[in-house]
């Protein structure tokens, strides 16, 4: 029997006026991902072939501009309610999919496990929709699910119209829905307009259907986990939902090998790869795309972002951008990698260090209190305290190639464009505006060659 083909249409509609921002709600981030972003990648698991997404004509171009033409659009024009807003992408979804599931853009809290268990539920004979409930610590403020005596679900009474009964109810509806398309589309034509608002309800076709099909024809699904219930109308639910996010990522973490040590004080989106045995530790922020290796000790109060970091390797105290680093390198504390820098394997890099746009190649040690920028260090140089490539001529940043086995004075300055070949040394203050010569020593300022140490001699033929 083939799999019936499933529609996702993501409201996101609203104005988002509590957020106070310019900024469109859906792509305020949590844990690191938009809050549509989330609501998106659950559509992929549960395998739509479409997704629609339904959106207001103030926030179509930001939209489109993050997400270009890998989503299809539908505009609500004139805020009518929910029912509405998902009867706007009908001309993209009809004859095209046999169920429409509908999800909210700012509700990013739902596992994907229980979107699928909702839309299993259309499976079963005279269902031709289904939802879910929860049981949320305060019922105020949520419509209440109504059942009969048999416990059928029944009717979605909003709180502005239940009785002091059924305000008791401690069981509310979450909003996500699944239906048959072909039974969706005939009867959201056929609702009628609020009489208190004016707008048109998805909550409304519950009685349609029960009127219809009888009691059972709306399956429910129960989240057990009322996280899974949250949405985001204000920053401070944003916040909420925040938590929630990390709890699980970091969750995800440890059962994975990976040592945290205070949950509470670690942030940590959700794309970033943790190898086991790492240790994080508090004040320790990990975001973007960032990969660590295994047996790492990342923190305290480091922030890592957009980085590949090997096994082994030690962060401390700093803060890493879009840089790598090789298996066994250390870092910190109080230093900074910056775009491009990448250290290779077994490099030190002591405290008060920035490294940009350069290589440090294997072994390479800098101390402390040291600038290098579009340089590449050739492996097991040092790098004495308070160096500097000078890459920066007023116009151009220049770049400065050190050879392997070079010592690098304390205070040394680099003037870029410049190559000090393998072996060579330069005095402490040294100000290098020349090339220096492989196996030479330049002290001064500038910096001139005082000697060179002698070829080697090879050994005599036996």
């Amino acid at each position: 029997m083939q799999t019936p083909s499933l529609g996702v249409v993501i409201l996101a509609a609203g104005d988002g006026t509590r957020m106070h921002s310019t900024l469109p709600k859906v792509l305020h981030p949590a844990c690191g991902l938009p809050l549509v972003e989330h609501v998106l990648r659950t559509a992929a698991v549960v395998g739509a072939t479409e997704r629609v997404l339904v959106l207001a004509p103030t926030t179509l171009d930001q939209l489109q501009a993050h997400y270009g033409d890998t989503l299809r659009y539908a505009v609500q024009h004139e805020r009518r309610g929910t029912a509405h807003a998902l009867l706007q992408a009908h001309p993209l979804l009809a004859g095209k999919v046999d169920r429409v599931l509908v999800l909210y853009g700012a509700d990013p809290t739902m596992r994907p496990r229980s979107v699928q268990q909702l839309v299993a539920l259309l499976d079963q004979p005279g269902v031709v929709g289904a939802t879910t409930t929860f049981t949320p610590p305060s019922p105020t403020g949520y419509g209440r699910i109504i059942r009969d005596p048999a416990g059928h679900f029944v009717q979605i009474v909003e709180e502005r119209n239940a009785t002091p009964e059924q305000r008791q109810i401690r069981e509310v509806n979450q909003g996500v829905v699944a239906y048959n398309a072909a039974w969706l589309w005939e009867h959201l034509a056929q609702l009628r307009p609020n009489e208190h608002t004016g707008e048109f309800y998805l909550t409304d076709l519950v009685e349609q259907a029960v009127g219809e099909h009888g009691p059972g024809a709306i399956a429910t699904l129960h989240l057990m986990d009322p996280t899974e219930g949250l949405g985001v109308n204000d920053r401070v639910q944003l916040a909420e939902v925040e938590v929630v996010l990390r709890e699980r990522t970091l969750h995800s973490l440890m059962l994975g090998g990976v040592t945290v040590v205070d949950p509470s004080h670690t942030y940590v989106d959700m794309d970033v790869s943790v190898g086991q045995d790492t240790v994080l530790l508090p004040g320790t922020i990990l975001r973007g795309a960032t990969t660590i290796g295994a047996n790492c000790v990342i923190g305290p109060h480091s922030v890592i972002e957009n980085c590949t970091i090997g096994i082994g390797c030690v962060v401390r105290n700093s803060v890493l951008e879009d840089a790598i680093m090789e298996d066994g390198s250390n870092i910190g504390p109080f230093s900074h990698l910056r775009k491009g820098a990448h250290l290779g394997p077994r490099v030190h890099v002591g405290n008060f260090g920035e490294v940009n746009r350069s290589v440090l190649h294997d072994g390479v040690k800098m101390g402390h209190f040291s600038y290098i920028g579009d340089a590449d260090v050739g492996a097991g140089t040092n790098i004495g305290a308070g160096t500097i490539t000078a890459n920066y001529d007023g116009k151009n940043k220049n770049r400065t190639v050190i050879g392997a086995g070079v010592f690098i004075g304390s205070d040394s300055i680099i003037i870029a464009p410049r190559t000090i070949g393998a072996g060579a040394r330069t005095g402490a203050g040294s100000v290098v505006n020349r090339d220096v010569d492989p196996d030479a020593t330049v002290v001064g300022v500038p910096a001139r060659q005082i000697k060179r140490k002698p070829p080697a001699v090879p050994p005599p033929e036996q």
